[in-house]
């Protein structure tokens, strides 16, 4: 769930510095960004952060879809759904190494946003706690909350600097391959979503089925 709150991070990057000002992940920023823009500011998209809040959604519901009924938090069912994100983000690689054009880049932020939408509602179910993959504005509530100036308890502390960190990272290493090449951070977040797949359809965890989980419980 780290390497995919990391991966986030290169792609926002990426959308937002190289794909016309779209966030592809961080909703808040694209309702703002929007809301700016259709008051009047200057130099700010509407096309691109309306169609990634819609995509956005469409891929959070199919995901919640997908996952109906399910019964253990990391499952073949979640498994398919992170393959899914990844395949997509590594098509938009391509298709932006492909072509670099305008509408190519509202196509590649609409395609990462509802990609994000589903990797957004896969972390839900999943439920690590404060990893939810894609913002960290309720981490940061937690942690300040939580601290001795706070209300002193210091719980997940250690956790949520960890989770903003990697953010952090993520977005730094999203724009340094902006130097190299737009693709270039698209390409290297879907290597790292496809990998956690990978090691999620491997893991006895994934494997465990509901009966086997009721056995258990009983």
């Amino acid at each position: 769930m780290m390497a995919l709150t990391f991966s986030t991070g290169i792609v926002d990057a990426v959308g937002f510095l190289g794909l016309d000002r779209v966030f592809t992940g961080n909703m808040t920023g694209n309702v703002v960004i929007l809301g700016m823009a259709l008051a009047g500011a200057e130099g700010l998209p509407v096309l691109g952060p309306a169609l990634a809040l819609v995509f956005f959604l469409v891929g959070a519901a199919v995901g919640g879809r997908v996952l109906r009924g399910a019964v253990v938090p990391w499952s073949r069912r979640t498994n398919v759904l992170f393959g899914s994100v990844a395949g997509m983000v590594l098509a938009v690689g391509v298709l932006v190494l492909a072509s670099d054009s305008h509408a190519v880049a509202l196509l590649a932020t609409t395609l990462l946003a509802a990609a994000m939408g589903v990797q957004a509602a896969t972390a839900r179910y999943i439920a690590v706690k404060d990893v939810t993959t894609v913002v960290v504005t309720s981490v940061l509530t937690g942690l300040a909350a939580d601290s001795k100036l706070g209300s002193g308890s210091g719980s997940g502390t250690t956790r949520r600097i960890v989770v903003v960190a990697i953010l952090l990272a993520g977005a730094a290493v999203g724009a340094a391959l902006l130097q190299w090449h737009l693709a270039a951070g698209v390409i290297v977040a879907g290597v790292v979503i496809a990998a956690v797949t990978l090691v999620g359809w491997f893991h006895p965890a994934s494997r465990i089925t509901p009966a086997a989980t009721a056995g258990a419980t009983a």
